[in-house]
Order: structure tokens, then sequence, then C-alpha cells
């Protein structure tokens, strides 16, 4: 199957601009061109695009992503080295994870010292000028 653009756009839920971006840093093939000079994606740059797409949902990089399509279509590599890529990534994530749930812990302080409290300044902005 051929997509135009906007085809391709409303297949993947890919907004255009992005699509342009990603051919631009070469995740994408450029695509081959009508005698309009219209883009013209082939079924296998959709699904990459899906791939990319999914791989940016889960937090991917656009540097991992690039490393993790080069061993897809790569077949002479560590079987072994999009897991590597992939517990980086997760460990990342954790640590993320660990900072919002010190960030909603102090947040969760703030809030809740002003609901106690009976003082006429606000304390949330007190406890902000503190650093």
């Amino acid at each position: 199957m051929i997509y135009s653009i906007g085809q391709l756009s409303k297949e993947t839920e890919c907004k255009i601009p992005t699509i342009r971006y990603y051919e631009e840093i070469g995740l994408l093939d450029k695509p081959l061109r009508s005698s309009g000079n219209q883009r013209q994606y082939t079924s296998e740059q959709c699904q990459r695009l899906r791939f990319i797409r999914h791989s940016r949902s889960l937090g991917f990089t656009l540097e991992e992503i690039k490393q993790l399509l080069h061993l897809q279509d790569c077949k002479r590599h560590d079987t072994h080295y999009a897991d590597k890529i992939a517990m980086r990534h997760l460990s990342d994530v954790r640590d993320k994870i660990k900072k919002l749930q010190h960030l909603e812990g102090e947040l969760l302080s703030m809030i809740n010292s002003c609901l106690n409290a009976n003082s006429e300044e606000c304390l949330v902005l007190k406890s902000l000028n503190k650093m």
C-alpha cells in the first residue's frame, strides 16, 4: 500500500511536521515522490513509523531509537544489545520515578502544612522561600 503524508499521519497518529522531522534526522527513510512531487510512503515505512512512535511512547530517546532501528535492520549484531538499551532505559525510568516520589512527598508536606495551619501567611510560599 502507498500512503500520502496525510494518510500516514492518520494511520500512525503522528503529526506531519514530526514525520518530516524524522525523515530529516534519518529515523525514517525519505519517501519516493509522485510525478506531482508528493511524498509516497510504503507499508514498511508506515510500520517503521509505528515502531518509532511506540518507542517514543515508552520514553526512549531519539538516539536510543536510532540504535534500536539499526539493530532491527542489521543482521550482524549482539542479539542482547537491544536488551541492554532497554535495561539502561528502565534504570533511567526508575530513577525518575524515585525523584517524582520525592517531589510528591515534598509537595504533599507543603500543602498539608498549609491546610493544617491557622496562619495568615501562605505556608506554601514560605516553604518555597527556604532554599
